[in-house]
């Protein structure tokens, strides 16, 4: 069977804890699981720039076996005329998944929708799925099991790591909340999406505009760039607009003592956050970053095992 990862709750509770240990396994033996071995090829496409993703998926690939075939919608036929669903057809009688960081979550979706093989949503406007693996791996890592902590995310949470925070902290049985301005709240849809998850884990939801009551004994505290790509024409109104939700000192004060600081990269110190906090000894951003190596890792494992019916290897 054919499964898709184009936003967080595309796996259950228990499929998102079975890919979270796969991780951890994959990172004590990063070449334990081979399942591209030939090499296989895995398609990676661009219409972002990228740093993290574009390193952990390549060398990602590479240590499960596989080739990773990296191009842009720019020099290919998808970037004009062609469709993405035109595209998976061409795309999937050569490669083994298909992995896409675009813009709108509907072109993901029209990918999917026929493809016979896994499409996976490397970031969206809407949805930014293994981002949120790689964060939940560095929660339990820090902070051990997920359930029952409180996960606060401060600043646009109509953006997609907001939206993301969301699904995937419910389906981890954690309580999520969110601080933003009025205008920048995430979705109503995805709100009520992620509290019936919430309800089934014994998690839940809460969205408000104060930052400091967000914050409170929180036991992670997560931020983003208050001017994503594409976006960068309202800088000086966004900076204006979310210039009372940078996390400062002072806010993770507000946090309990041992609370951990995480934030998906790339940072703009002095807006968003402080230079002290984000390098200060709170943070574990770069375990972060390198747990995006792991648990796409992890994603691709579990995918392809699903695809071909087998088994999840023994890490």
């Amino acid at each position: 069977m054919i499964r898709h990862f184009l936003r967080d709750d595309d796996v259950t509770p228990a499929e998102q804890l079975e890919i979270l240990e796969l991780a951890s396994k994959l990172k004590e033996n990063r070449f334990a699981a081979r399942p591209l071995e030939g090499p296989q090829s895995v398609a990676v496409i661009f219409d972002k720039s990228s740093t993290r993703t574009r390193v952990s998926f390549h060398v990602g690939i590479s240590e499960l076996g596989g080739s990773p075939l990296i191009f842009t919608t720019a020099n290919s036929q998808l970037g004009g005329k062609e469709t993405p669903s035109d595209t998976a057809r061409v795309l999937e009688r050569m490669t083994q998944a298909i992995v896409w960081r675009t813009y709108e979550q509907s072109g993901l979706e029209e990918m999917a929708a026929g493809a016979t093989v896994p499409v996976v949503n490397a970031l969206s406007d809407d949805f930014h799925p293994c981002q949120l693996l790689a964060d939940l791996l560095t929660i339990r890592e820090h902070r051990g099991d997920t359930r029952g902590q409180k996960l606060t995310f401060v600043g646009d949470g109509a953006c997609n790591m907001g939206h993301s925070y969301l699904l995937a902290g419910a389906l981890a049985g954690m309580h999520v909340s969110i601080a933003s301005p009025e205008g920048y709240l995430p979705r109503e849809d995805v709100v009520a999406d992620a509290r019936k998850i919430a309800a089934e884990t014994g998690g839940s939801i809460t969205v408000g505009t104060d930052p400091a009551v967000a914050v409170s004994g929180a036991d992670v505290v997560a931020t983003d760039t208050w001017v994503s790509m594409g976006m960068e024409a309202e800088r000086e109104a966004r900076v204006a607009t979310f210039s009372p939700y940078r996390v400062t000192a002072s806010l993770m004060a507000e946090a309990k003592s041992d609370a951990i600081f995480i934030h998906c990269l790339p940072a703009d110190r002095g807006f968003e956050v402080d230079a002290e906090v984000i390098d200060g000894p709170q943070s574990v951003i770069w375990d972060e970053a390198e747990n995006r190596l792991h648990a796409q890792k992890a994603l691709l494992v579990w995918l392809l095992a699903k695809a071909r019916g087998q088994s999840l290897p023994q890490a």
